[in-house]
């Protein structure tokens, strides 16, 4: 059975290039993680307490994460402080999980094998 074109537009709107090759990176995903443990806006500094990697590296991966929209950067004096866009990751992940739903719904006794 061949979704509508609605679905397809829908799921591709979704489908951020820019945000799965940001998460795609091990240390990206190390620094959100620390982020998210902390609670806390960090600085660059601070983010780097979590991976033996080079303070210069882990300003290129947080920045790589702020533009993919996953981060926010906000100055403070001569520091920049970097916070989780929570409310905005989570509605994401979300609407792309109502959206899989939506076009391709788990039917399991029309999959190969039976198997999940």
């Amino acid at each position: 059975m061949v979704k509508p074109p609605a679905c397809r537009t829908k799921l591709r709107g979704l489908l951020n290039t820019r945000l799965f090759k940001a998460l795609g990176d091990p240390t990206r995903v190390g620094l959100l993680a620390y982020l998210a443990e902390r609670c806390a806006p960090l600085t660059v500094n601070e983010a780097a307490q979590c991976c033996p990697i080079d303070i210069s590296v882990v300003s290129r991966h947080l920045a790589v994460l702020r533009d993919a929209g996953v981060l926010e950067a906000a100055k403070e004096g001569r520091e920049v402080r970097y916070s989780i866009r929570y409310p905005e990751s989570v509605k994401l992940l979300r609407d792309l999980a109502d959206a899989l739903d939506g076009c391709c719904p788990i039917n399991p006794t029309k999959r190969k094998g039976g198997k999940r």
